[in-house]
């Protein structure tokens, strides 16, 4: 056992040094780095725990063969005022969507809103890292995607034609924690599937069916097969819909029967398709006042009454988040024995230094 698998806690900056040192072995440039480790760390950092570090060993088998551009030429093509259209060139999505939200407000700031699209990206994490960004600039932000693989059928469909599309909104708060939702459109994301998948955690009824039969799936193992459900029925199969043709179609990004799965393909390019949006609050009134009313509301929705029996106080989308970036940034993260077993099989394969070496 190793001595962070004794004291429980690996600190943030060991995960972010191994992040960058990988990297950096798979052919990203040193200054590119960093920036990637930073956009994956913050996954764990507010518990999208199935799309932080545990995507490195994926992300960096894709660089490795090729299927994504460890040194793109990121471009972003103003389309008009409020309009822009960014080809990813392949990288790594991070990069793509850090660089898309940039662009959303600088523009924003001149005309109040912007909408930025992205093609030839890859896959870049959590949805809420990058709704995120705009809150550092006063701003709402909105994220959406095409998943990278098809695991969702449609409202009565027996066939995979959907991804877990994700969508993040955040808006800003004064002293209160910013709202930020951050939400797949299927039951559950499937980097849970996967992580369960890992740890051989069975499945809960209701998350997975089978297509052939349409019994539930609880077997982490079988999940490969089987169906994942959207959330709220045909309501989040046509949010998905809707999201796909916004984030993939209108970009000239892949959606649909088109979608390459990077599970089951690793070696083939993605072609995925992003977009945010970043809205200016100060050009509908002063942005302390938006503030500080968002304040009001967060307080006076958190304090109302909790259902019977109900094991927390109510909870407003952002508050868990503020909590565990708090506590993560601090004490560091609590990775799965079996995540960290990978994590060292990688460093041994890229010569670099494992964790606990950190």
């Amino acid at each position: 056992m190793n001595a962070h698998a004794t004291v429980g806690r690996i600190p943030t900056a060991a995960v972010a040094g191994l992040i960058a040192d990988a990297m950096v072995k798979a052919g990203v440039p040193a200054a590119d780095a960093p920036k990637i480790a930073e956009l994956i760390l913050e996954a764990d950092l507010i518990g999208a725990d199935a799309h932080g570090v545990f995507r490195l060993p994926q992300y960096i088998q894709r660089l490795q063969l090729g299927s994504t551009n460890p040194r793109p030429n990121i471009k972003v093509n103003r389309t008009a005022p409020a309009t822009a259209l960014v080809d990813g060139d392949n990288g790594m999505g991070h990069l793509v969507m850090a660089r898309a939200m940039e662009a959303a407000i600088e523009m924003a700031r001149e005309c109040g809103v912007a909408w930025v699209g992205a093609v030839h990206s890859n896959h870049a994490g959590a949805a809420g890292v990058y709704a995120a960004l705009a809150l550092k600039a006063d701003m709402i932000g909105m994220y959406a995607a095409v998943a990278n693989a098809n695991h969702m059928p449609l409202g009565g469909g027996a066939e995979p034609l959907l991804g877990t599309n994700p969508l993040a909104i955040a808006i800003p708060a004064g002293t209160e924690p910013p709202v930020v939702l951050d939400i797949a459109t299927s039951i559950v994301s499937y980097g849970t599937i996967k992580n369960h998948k890992l740890q051989n955690k069975p499945l809960p009824e209701g998350w997975m069916i089978d297509p052939k039969t349409g019994e539930p799936v609880t077997d982490p193992q079988k999940s490969v097969q089987a169906l994942l459900l959207p959330m709220a029925g045909y309501k989040g199969a046509g949010l998905a819909l809707a999201i796909g043709l916004l984030a993939g179609t209108l970009n000239g990004a892949l959606f649909g029967r088109d979608c390459i799965d990077f599970n089951a393909e690793p070696d083939k390019v993605t072609n995925t398709g992003q977009f945010v949006l970043a809205l200016d609050p100060s050009k509908f009134q002063a942005i302390d006042t938006f503030k500080s009313e968002v304040d009001r509301h967060s307080r006076e929705l958190r304090s109302s009454k909790p259902l019977p029996g109900s094991p927390d106080a109510v909870r407003l989308p952002g508050d868990q988040r503020a909590k565990r970036i708090a506590d993560r940034a601090a004490n560091g993260l609590a990775l799965p024995p079996e995540l960290v077993v990978q994590l060292d099989k990688l460093a041994a394969e890229l010569s670099i230094k494992p964790l606990r070496e950190r």
